[in-house]
C-alpha cells in the first residue's frame, strides 16, 4: 500500500477540456466515481476543486499520468503533471502520480450504452480506475 495515512483520497483523470474526479479509501482499496469537471476560462475549476476537497477531506491526491504502452509518457503528460504541481501548490496535500494507460478505454467499455448517453460519466469513472490503480499498486 502506498505511504499515505490510511484514509481517503481524491483521484483525478486530468484532459484539456474536462477533469473526472473519483474518491477512494485506502482501507478497502476502492473507489466511487464522483463528476466530471469543466474546464474555467481553459483552466480548472479550483473553485469545485476546492469545494470537493473541503466536503471529502482526503489525505492525499492522485492523478492520472498519461503514458504510452512503451512506457514513455504521452504527449499530454506535461499537462497532467502541471496539475499534479497546482494541487500540491494551492492545498499542500501529498499528490501522487498513477498510470492510467487504457482507464478510459476501459471506462467505456464497463460504462457500455450508459456511456454514450452520458459520455461524461466516463471521465468520472476513469478516475475511479485511476485511483483504484494508484490503490493496489
Amino acid at each position: 500500500m502506498p505511504d499515505t495515512p490510511e484514509g481517503v483520497l481524491l483521484g483525478f483523470d486530468y484532459g484539456t477540456a474536462k477533469i473526472g474526479v473519483a474518491v477512494g479509501q485506502q482501507l478497502t482499496g476502492t473507489a466511487t466515481p464522483l463528476e466530471t469537471l469543466g474546464m474555467v476560462k481553459r483552466r480548472p475549476d479550483w473553485q469545485r476543486i476546492a469545494g470537493l476537497l473541503e466536503e471529502w477531506c482526503p489525505d492525499a491526491l492522485v492523478v492520472g499520468h498519461p503514458l504510452e504502452m512503451t512506457g514513455c509518457e504521452a504527449s499530454n503528460a506535461e499537462g497532467a503533471k502541471r496539475f499534479a504541481r497546482q494541487l500540491h501548490g494551492r492545498f499542500k496535500l501529498p499528490v501522487h502520480l498513477a498510470d492510467e494507460r487504457l482507464t478510459s478505454r476501459e471506462a467505456w467499455l464497463r460504462l457500455g450504452n450508459a456511456a454514450g448517453k452520458q459520455p461524461s460519466r466516463v471521465d468520472a469513472f476513469a478516475a475511479k480506475l485511476i485511483l483504484e490503480t494508484w490503490l493496489n499498486d
